[in-house]
This record gives C-alpha cells, sequence and structure tokens, in this order.
C-alpha cells in the first residue's frame, strides 16, 4: 500500500499470507491489468499510444460513439431546418421564430423527466420511444406546413419533439460507467464529448441550411429525423456499455446537489446565444452577412480543436478556466471596435477556445456531484440551463443591436462571462478535479502498469 498525492493504491497479491492457496484477484483488478496489457506492450515496442487511441480501444467504444454522433448531428439542423422550413412555406419569419422558440420552452420542461426515465428504467428502454415520438412529431410538422393546416397544428409538432432524448448525456453516462476507475481516461472521453458537441452545432446548421435551399425546404427536417432515429438505434443497441440500472432507493436530488453550477451554466449559455447574435448583426452591418455562418464556424472549430487538445492534458480547475473565458471574450468586443472582420474572426477564434475546456471542467463537477443512479437527469439539467441561458443571451443582445449597436452587443458576452467569473471564486463548493481522494487498485509488484 502507497500513497500518491491524494490517491491510495492497493497492491493486489497473488496469495494470502500464511497459506498456499491463491487468492481470487477482485475484478477492479482484473480490469486494471487487462487495460494495462496493451499500453505496457506499445511502450515495449516504443510506440505508445495516445489518449484517444486508448480511449477508442474500450471495447465498445467505437459502436456507440458512431451511433452518438449520427443522433447528435440533427440536434444543430432542427431549429434552422423549422425556421427555414416554415418560413419559406407561410412567408413568416415571426410564426418561425414562435413555433421554435415553443419548441425549446416544451423541451426545457419534458427533457428532465425523460433523462429522469432513462436512469430509472435504462437508456434502451426509454430512448427509443422516446425518439419515436419526436421523430412523429418533426414528420407531423413537416405534414401540416405542406398543408397549410392551422397555426396551432404546427406549435403542438414541434412541441412534441421536446421528448428526444439527450444524446449527449446518455453517452457522457456511458463514458463514466466504463472510465469510472480511470480519472485521466475519463478526462479524455469529456474532452472528446464536448469536441463532438462544437462539431454537431457547427456542422448541423450549415447541411440543414443545404438541404432546405438547395433540395427542397423539408429536406432538412427530414434528414435530421432519419438520421436522429438511424443514430439513436445503433447508440441503443450497443448495450454491453449501457450503464446498469439499479433497484435501490434513490437519493438525494440533482437540482440540489448541482448548488451553483446551474447559474454558472445558465450564464454560460448567455455567453453563447449573445455571441452569436452580436456576430450574426456586425456582419450584417459590414455587409457580410451571408459570410455569418462562416465565421461562426470558425469560433466552433476553436472550441472543437480545443476539447480535443485538452483531453490530451492534464485537467485544469473550473476557477481557472472560467478565468481564460472572461479575458478572452473581451476580445471580440475589442477587435469588433477596429471594424475589421480578420481581426474579428481572429479573435472569435480564441474565444472559442476558451469555451471548450470551461465546459469539460463544469461537466466533470456534474459527474462529481451527481448522486448514483441519476447522472443522465443531472447533466441534461444543465443543458437545460445552457439552453435558457442561449435564449435569455440572444434576446440581450439583440436589445442591445437595437440599441447601442451591434458592437456595444459584444459586451453582453464579456459581461456575462465576468459574472460566471464571479459565480465560479465564490461558490465554495466548486473543486479542483484533484480534489476528490480515490481509492485505486493496481496488480501486484511486478504486473504490467
Amino acid at each position: 500500500m502507497t500513497v500518491t498525492g491524494s490517491t491510495l493504491v492497493l497492491t493486489a497479491t497473488d496469495t494470502v499470507p500464511g497459506t498456499a492457496a491463491p487468492r481470487a484477484v477482485p475484478r477492479a483488478v482484473r480490469d486494471t491489468l487487462r487495460d494495462a496489457a496493451p499500453a505496457a506492450r506499445a511502450r515495449t515496442a516504443g510506440r505508445a499510444p495516445g489518449p484517444y487511441r486508448r480511449l477508442f480501444a474500450v471495447p465498445g467504444a467505437r459502436g456507440f460513439t458512431a451511433g452518438n454522433l449520427i443522433a447528435r448531428l440533427p440536434m444543430g439542423m432542427f431549429g434552422v431546418s423549422a425556421v427555414m422550413m416554415i418560413a419559406g412555406q407561410r412567408g413568416s419569419y415571426a410564426l418561425a421564430g414562435a413555433v421554435t422558440a415553443t419548441g425549446l420552452a416544451a423541451t426545457a420542461v419534458v427533457a428532465p423527466w425523460t433523462a429522469r426515465l432513462i436512469d430509472r428504467h435504462g437508456q434502451a428502454r426509454i430512448a427509443v420511444p422516446a425518439t419515436l415520438i419526436a421523430v412523429l412529431g418533426s414528420l407531423s410538422l413537416v405534414a401540416c406546413v405542406r398543408t397549410d393546416a392551422p397555426a396551432w397544428t404546427l406549435f403542438a409538432s414541434y412541441a412534441a419533439t421536446a421528448t428526444t432524448p439527450n444524446i449527449g448525456g446518455m453517452s457522457r453516462a456511458r463514458w463514466t460507467h466504463l472510465l469510472r476507475d480511470s480519472p485521466a481516461a475519463h478526462h479524455t472521453a469529456m474532452s472528446f464529448e464536448q469536441a463532438a458537441d462544437e462539431l454537431c452545432y457547427m456542422l448541423g446548421p450549415v447541411l440543414a441550411a443545404f438541404l432546405c435551399g438547395a433540395v427542397f425546404p423539408e429536406a432538412g427536417t427530414l434528414a435530421g429525423a432519419a438520421l436522429l432515429l438511424t443514430g439513436m438505434l445503433v447508440f441503443t443497441s450497443c448495450r454491453a456499455t449501457q450503464p446498469p440500472v439499479t433497484a435501490a432507493p434513490r437519493q438525494g436530488s440533482p437540482l440540489r446537489a448541482l448548488g451553483p453550477l446551474l447559474p454558472l451554466f445558465l450564464v454560460t449559455g448567455v455567453v453563447f446565444g449573445s455571441m452569436e447574435v452580436a456576430s450574426i448583426a456586425y456582419l450584417d452591418v459590414q455587409g457580410l452577412g451571408a459570410a455569418s455562418g462562416l465565421v461562426l464556424a470558425v469560433q466552433a472549430a476553436g472550441s472543437c480543436a480545443a476539447g480535443l487538445l485538452y483531453g490530451t492534458l492534464r485537467a485544469r480547475s473550473l476557477k481557472a478556466c472560467v478565468c481564460v473565458l472572461a479575458v478572452s471574450m473581451t476580445l471580440p468586443w475589442a477587435a469588433a471596435a477596429t471594424g475589421s472582420v480578420a481581426a474579428l474572426a481572429c479573435a472569435l477564434l480564441l474565444a472559442g477556445m476558451a469555451t471548450a475546456p470551461t465546459m469539460v471542467s463544469a461537466m466533470s463537477q456534474v459527474h462529481a456531484r451527481i448522486p448514483e443512479g441519476r447522472l443522465n437527469e443531472g447533466m441534461t439539467l444543465a443543458v437545460t440551463a445552457i439552453f435558457a441561458g442561449i435564449a435569455a443571451g440572444s434576446a440581450s443582445a439583440g436589445w442591445v443591436v437595437e440599441g447601442p449597436g451591434p458592437v456595444a452587443a459584444y459586451a453582453v458576452p464579456a459581461a456575462a462571462a465576468l459574472v460566471a467569473l464571479a459565480i465560479a471564486l465564490t461558490g465554495r463548493s466548486i473543486r479542483r478535479p484533484s480534489d476528490h481522494s480515490r481509492v485505486v487498485r493496481t496488480g501486484a509488484a511486478g504486473d504490467p502498469q
């Protein structure tokens, strides 16, 4: 038995002292030895595998990740597709915006309940029927738009899509289950998931706009529904990696456990929503409205790249990440004041690179706080807070654009980031990832590590 920092290491032996009979090696030890052997052989051969290569060497990881990415891409497609389809067929952006806003409000109410059912009854048992309801809602929306049905049918149809499961939360729950005894690998997995979020929200709107504009107005919604259902079926078919469902009484409340994190997620959502609106308005004033998607993609690309890189590095404290975020969010404001679109693009790239580490660190705090068996519900609450913040940030930035102007609108994400920093600095229960002591079991001396 040795102590390394805050980690207690218990070394397994092959025999019990005083006897000749071999002792059964605990499962955790066998898993550790099994996982360590490939890495040891690779080091011996002079080609140590990288953290992502080791991550996807976990049995079943590639299968559920493929389904996860297919099902996650439509998350960035549905809103844009609905707006373009409704506005194109009904000629009213006000109606299109109201329908999508209703869907967002319905998601805020329904998503936590769907997540609770998933935690209680299992991913495959709940996610598939919930996805079918959401897909039927999308198909109903297409039919109602095409047949000139009354406006209320559009609201009802799009509200039905609120049953869409939080695929990102379910994927993170699987990684947490598989890597519960490997904090470093878990950090890499969470970084990958954040990068996947950024990639899908970057490519989704572009794909939706192309399909709705180049094919036909309903193509984006139909393609999104097909991808969602296909990806969810692939994801849930990987039963071996699904977190087990426990029959034990569920203790604690995820809402109470998250404590100061929910306000932090809310304010971070304000940063995201206000930055997007401010950038679109600024580029429109510059006569470059058509390039707004490309400029916003630069920000998302920076966040995606930073997320992947962060997964190869040691995890930082949430306070440090939010501090960097607060500083970086002042850069677009300063760049916009110069009137240079190139400078703004560079500033957005740097700002985007600060968001992924912040989100990874914040999600790690969620994993550490949520009562066992309610992880998906806790992460869905966090995502819901982000969505609420995005809506508030979009509205706030839009109000500033109509008043002082688009340059001043960049003050909204900068101010929101400062508020996030104040929450992180004053929250007593926000701690470093290494603050939690862990017990790690290793193999016997001389075994490959």
